[in-house]
C-alpha cells in the first residue's frame, strides 16, 4: 500500500471507491493494521473504555491521548494516522489550537472534532494554521449523557436535515472529511451526496466513503450487548491479522456493512 494521504481519501471519493479505518492504541497493532491494507487509523479516545475500562470516553485526557499517539505513530506504517480531540479539548479557541498542536506533535494527521455547526469557527481556526481536521456528527460519544444513552440519530427529518446541514457547514469551514455514527443509511447517503469531502461511518449504512469500527470489536473482544453495527471479524479468520484483512477486503467490495449491521 502506497503512503495514504487526504489526497487520497478524495481520489478514493471521485472515483466511487470506498477505503476501511479502524481505531489503533499501540505500534504493534497499529502495524498489523497497516500491514492489512487499512487507508486509515484513529487513535480513539474510546482507549477509555476499551483499554482503561471507563463506561464512557470523558475521563480520557489529552495525555493519554499523546501517549497512545506517539505509540502509534511508531508502528502506523503507510497508514494515515487521524487522532480525536478529548472531552472538552473545545471549551475555548486557544484549547483547541493548543490541544490540537500537542497532538499534531505527538504523531497526529488529521484531528477529530465532536461538535455541531457551532465548532466551524473554531475547525477554520485549525484548518488556516495547517491541522487537516475530521468532523464527527450524529451520536457524539463525549455528549452521551446530554444525549440520554448511546441512541440512533437523525431518525425523524427534522434531525436529520440538521445533521445533513451541519455537514455543510463544517466542511465550509475547512472540514477535510465529515464521520457519521449511528444514524440511518438514508442519510448516510445523503450526507455523502451533499458534501465534497469524503464521509467516514461507523454504523451510517453502506452508503458513505468509508467505514469504521472500533479494532476490540473487530476481534470479538466487546464487553456487553453488542451494537447492531458491529461484526466480529476473528470468528472468520485464523488470526488477528487474518481478521483485519478480511474486514478491509469486504469493507473494500462493499459486503461490509450489510443491511443487519445499518439502521
Amino acid at each position: 500500500m502506497k503512503t495514504v494521504t487526504l489526497s487520497t481519501l478524495q481520489a478514493y471519493k471521485r472515483a466511487g471507491e470506498t477505503f476501511s479505518c479502524l481505531t489503533a492504541y499501540d505500534a504493534s497493532f497499529a502495524r498489523a493494521a497497516s500491514d492489512a491494507g487499512i487507508e486509515v487509523l484513529l487513535v480513539g479516545d474510546s482507549l477509555g473504555m476499551v483499554l482503561q475500562g471507563h463506561d464512557s470516553t470523558l475521563p480520557v485526557t489529552l495525555d493519554d491521548i499523546c501517549y497512545h499517539t506517539r505509540c502509534a505513530a511508531r508502528g502506523k506504517g503507510n497508514s494515515l494516522l487521524m487522532v480525536d480531540l478529548p472531552f472538552m479539548s473545545n471549551t475555548s479557541q486557544e484549547r483547541l489550537l493548543q490541544d490540537a498542536g500537542e497532538l499534531m506533535r505527538a504523531g497526529a494527521e488529521m484531528i477529530k472534532v465532536e461538535g455541531e455547526a457551532w465548532m466551524a469557527d473554531g475547525i477554520r481556526e485549525l484548518t488556516r494554521r495547517g491541522v487537516p481536521v475530521c468532523a464527527h456528527l450524529g451520536l457524539a460519544p463525549q455528549t452521551v449523557h446530554q444525549l440520554g444513552g448511546y441512541k440512533v440519530q437523525g431518525r425523524d427529518a427534522e434531525q436529520a436535515e440538521r445533521i445533513a446541514a451541519d455537514a455543510r457547514t463544517l466542511v465550509e469551514a475547512g472540514a477535510s472529511v465529515i464521520l457519521l455514527e449511528c444514524v440511518p443509511a438514508s442519510l448516510g447517503r445523503a450526507v455523502r451526496e451533499a458534501v465534497a469531502a469524503p464521509v467516514i461511518g461507523i454504523g451510517a449504512g453502506a452508503d458513505v466513503d468509508g467505514q469504521i469500527l472500533v479494532m476490540h470489536d473487530v476481534l470479538g473482544v466487546t464487553h456487553g450487548r453488542t451494537p447492531r453495527f458491529v461484526k466480529n471479524f476473528l470468528a472468520e479468520a485464523d488470526d488477528i491479522a487474518g481478521a483485519f484483512r478480511r474486514y478491509h477486503e469486504d469493507v473494500k467490495a462493499r459486503r461490509f456493512p450489510a443491511a443487519e449491521h445499518s439502521f
